[in-house]
């Protein structure tokens, strides 16, 4: 049996930002595979993970996910502006996620 993934890769490359001020409400991400705009507008509205380990385990795990949703493209190279539930820890930059591949806008 063939497993299939239900989420697409992504990395996470930093805040939103301007000549000098960041936005910690706001992150960017480049999805796999996604390389403009008409293709970012698929993954709009889709739930993104962020997974990570931490040190001390919670209920027997040392796995955590900050949740968060794909919220508009940015610019033209396909690259995606996400909202999560907690800011993004500036470790988090450069490291992957997961765009799953729900909720369905169709």
């Amino acid at each position: 049996m063939a497993s299939s993934r239900l989420y697409a890769k992504a990395r996470i490359l930093g805040y939103t930002r301007g000549k000098r001020n960041q936005k910690p409400t706001t992150s960017l991400v480049q999805i796999e595979g996604v390389a403009n705009k008409e293709e970012a507008d698929f993954y709009l509205g889709k739930r993104i993970a962020y997974v990570y380990k931490a040190q001390k385990p919670i209920n027997g795990s040392k796995i955590r996910v900050i949740w968060g949703r794909v919220t508009r493209p940015h610019g033209n190279s396909g690259v995606v502006r996400s909202k999560f539930r907690v800011n993004l820890p500036p470790k988090s930059f450069g490291a992957s996620a997961r765009v799953m591949l729900y909720p369905s806008r169709i």
